[in-house]
């Protein structure tokens, strides 16, 4: 969390200087311009707004403190991480096939403002944020956690969280093949979910008196 604030906090400081660290260290499409090897990693510390930023940190301090207590500090660094960087290689992979599928037919792009070079769009496709490592927490909690009952506005009454990540990945598949259009990366939380399962099934083995370990 410390990182992620220092992060936000960097970025709108240097931006009054004209440095854009989300321009720098955002993950940008694979074949632009603006694309660095190291922005798979540092995507995930950087954040559009301090709506965006406060609502994920506020999750990964809800949810996360409890999957720390449970995995130790060490496992769960490396889950919260692998799940961001994951999340991003999905988020790739999506605009990848965007790219080969649709935009590659065209030179340009029209905003609705101007017609701009499909190059210069290209570079604008930059994805910033801890959600896909987020997701992948709500996700570790619904697994191990299925059966604890939590309250989520606007619904009366409670549900089990396992309905609750179930519930959140269905929306969240929803929206990306709808196309939205809402500037959200819908397939990179998706992403986050899917190498946390991988990674959770890979630590759920059995120990000498059948029970799971993490």
């Amino acid at each position: 969390m410390l990182i992620n604030l220092i992060c936000f906090l960097a970025d709108v400081v240097f931006q009054r200087f004209g440095v854009d660290f989300s321009h720098i260290f955002g993950l940008h499409y694979l074949t632009a311009n603006g694309f660095h090897i190291w922005q798979p990693l540092t995507y995930m510390f950087m954040h559009a707004n301090f709506q965006h930023i406060f609502f994920n940190m506020f999750a990964v301090w809800m949810f996360g403190r409890t999957l720390e207590h449970v995995l130790g500090a060490k496992r769960f660094l490396s889950y919260y991480m692998v799940c961001g960087i994951g999340a991003g290689l999905v988020q790739e992979v999506v605009q990848y096939i965007e790219y080969a599928t649709t935009l590659s037919n065209y030179s340009g792009v029209d905003t609705g403002l101007a017609v701009i070079p499909m190059e210069e769009y290209l570079n604008m496709m930059t994805t910033v944020g801890a959600s896909g490592a987020v997701y992948g927490i709500l996700l570790a909690f619904g697994m191990l956690f299925p059966n604890s009952q939590m309250f989520v506005f606007p619904i009366p009454f409670p549900i089990k969280a396992k309905f609750f990540v179930i519930g959140y990945a269905v929306i969240e598949l929803l929206s990306g093949l709808g196309a939205s259009g809402d500037g959200i990366a819908h397939f990179a939380h998706l992403g986050g979910m899917i190498f946390g399962f991988f990674m959770i099934m890979h630590w759920r083995k059995k120990n000498s008196n059948g029970q799971f370990y993490f």
